[in-house]
């Protein structure tokens, strides 16, 4: 029924931006980013003028969800607009020997799973979708959507991409344990080597803005791997023996900020590499109002899943990797001048599949062809006949209407979650229970003794959302097909 509604608020928008024109989009990504971990949330002593002035100049979400409570799946999801069940990427993409200080050389790691799984190549990105729009399409930072050729970015619509395909970086060497890992194309690269990657990405990003600003519609994704940990062995690591984290790395100007506010220096360098990431991200916002392009600019921000090493989520339970809030409940902002309203702070349950039907609504008429009412799902949204799993919630965000999604579903492995209004229900080897969302956000107080019929009914819900993945057209790397 949502979904339905959804495609409605859908065609009104279609009509209405259509008139507009189109529309630049700098869509942001940052990487095990915290639910709290902004300044303008209060709770920590956080330094993010940046993206405090999105927010006061924007609608930041506080019920914003991610598809999964890790890297890769989740990113993929915000590129297609569809479940990691049904798009394939419902795993990690990466080597584990790393975990216990195993060195790749250049010929296993070219066999590796970290080099020869990615997206299908049957589905279609959102840079896909905006180039045939006739947008000019850049991919700075984070792909990690697979690093064989036929996954990297310029073979799934961007023109340009200077970044690293898999999960994570040293911050300074651009290698991962030891591989390098930098791009530029389809080409890797050591050309920045020694430079905090960060300010590369900075720079990349300003590239691409100068080169297009101004001339014609652009779409920037800039995916941090900041605050995520760097992915280099620590010191005394032994082969076969469990890696020692190296933590967060940052420049000694932005962790000596923290020094004294947060409890260890650990805590300092994840501190200071947010507060690096956002001069970063005010960089880019300078940039488009230097264009002259403020106004014609949409602006989306969010984490790719929950925090770690970043001193706790709280008000939420858990973090990355777990199906608490806290893994799986991100930070969320969206600024488009004079469309959406500003300093608005909304509740409203969304999530990044709803991210790919709003900016394809929100750039206007030119997909009307491919992006249509009911087509291969009847009742949703559908690209090219493949069905997206969001909806438009530009409506939403304007306070116009509440939003109309009422479920939503994970799993990795064993592991199962779902929420079905305000009901929350995990079922794995680490955790069980039902929570009630409204009234406990930190998922304290577990009801499933006291409330056995909501719990066959949110099992029942899994269930028929596993079985509506199952019967979808079959996509790799991972089922069996």
């Amino acid at each position: 029924m949502w979904i339905r509604f959804a495609a409605f608020s859908f065609f009104l928008a279609w009509v209405s931006c259509g008139l507009a024109g189109q529309p630049n989009i700098v869509l942001i990504v940052s990487d095990d980013q915290g639910y709290p971990d902004l300044g303008c949330t209060g709770t920590k002593p956080l330094i993010t003028p940046n993206l405090d002035r999105l927010a006061t100049e924007g609608v930041r979400g506080t019920n914003f969800y991610v598809t999964w409570s890790a890297c890769t799946p989740s990113r993929g999801s915000i590129l297609t607009g569809r479940y990691p069940q049904r798009n394939g990427l419902y795993d990690m993409v990466r080597n584990d020997l790393v975990n216990y200080g195993y060195r790749y050389d250049a010929e296993e790691y070219a066999v590796s799973p970290e080099m020869t799984l990615g997206l299908d190549v049957r589905e279609v990105t959102l840079g896909d979708m905006l180039r045939k729009a006739g947008y000019a399409t850049g991919c700075v930072g984070k792909w990690d959507m697979g690093q064989a050729r036929r996954f990297l970015p310029l073979q799934r619509g961007f023109d340009f991409f200077y970044g690293h395909g898999n999960n994570g970086i040293d911050y300074y060497t651009h290698e991962r344990y030891g591989v390098p890992s930098l791009f530029r194309g389809n080409v890797r690269t050591e050309e920045d080597k020694g430079k905090y990657v960060t300010g590369v990405f900075e720079r990349e990003a300003l590239y691409f803005l100068n080169e297009h600003a101004g001339r014609k519609p652009f779409f920037l994704y800039l995916a941090f791997n900041a605050p995520h940990g760097a992915s280099s062995f620590g010191e005394g690591t032994k082969e076969g023996g469990k890696k020692l984290s190296e933590g967060v790395q940052a420049p000694e100007k932005y962790v000596a900020m923290y020094r004294g506010k947060v409890k260890d220096e650990k805590l300092a360098r994840y501190c200071g590499a947010v507060t690096c990431m956002d001069e970063a991200i005010g960089a880019v916002m300078e940039a488009v109002e230097k264009a002259g392009q403020t106004e014609n600019t949409i602006f989306v921000f969010l984490s790719d899943n929950g925090g770690s090493g970043n001193g706790g989520n709280e008000p939420l339970r858990g973090h990355k990797s777990t199906m608490w809030e806290g893994g799986l409940r991100v930070p969320f902002i969206v600024r488009w001048p004079g469309k959406v309203p500003a300093g608005k702070v909304t509740d409203e349950f969304i999530t990044s599949l709803e991210l790919v039907p709003t900016l394809l609504a929100a750039t206007g008429g030119t997909h009307s062809e491919r992006f249509a009412l009911g087509g291969a799902g009847e009742g949703k949204l559908s690209y090219d006949g493949k069905i997206l799993d969001g909806f438009d919630m530009l409506p939403v965000l304007r306070g116009e209407m509440k939003s109309p999604r009422t479920e939503m579903f994970w799993q990795r492995r064993g592991d199962k979650a779902a929420r079905v209004g305000n009901w929350k229900w995990i079922e794995s080897e680490k955790a069980k229970g039902l929570y009630d969302l409204s009234a406990d956000i930190g998922e304290t107080k577990d009801l499933s003794r006291e409330k056995p019929e909501v719990v066959e009914m949110m099992r029942e819900r899994f269930a028929k959302w596993r079985a509506e993945m199952d019967a979808t057209e079959p996509r790799g790397p991972f089922r069996d097909y």
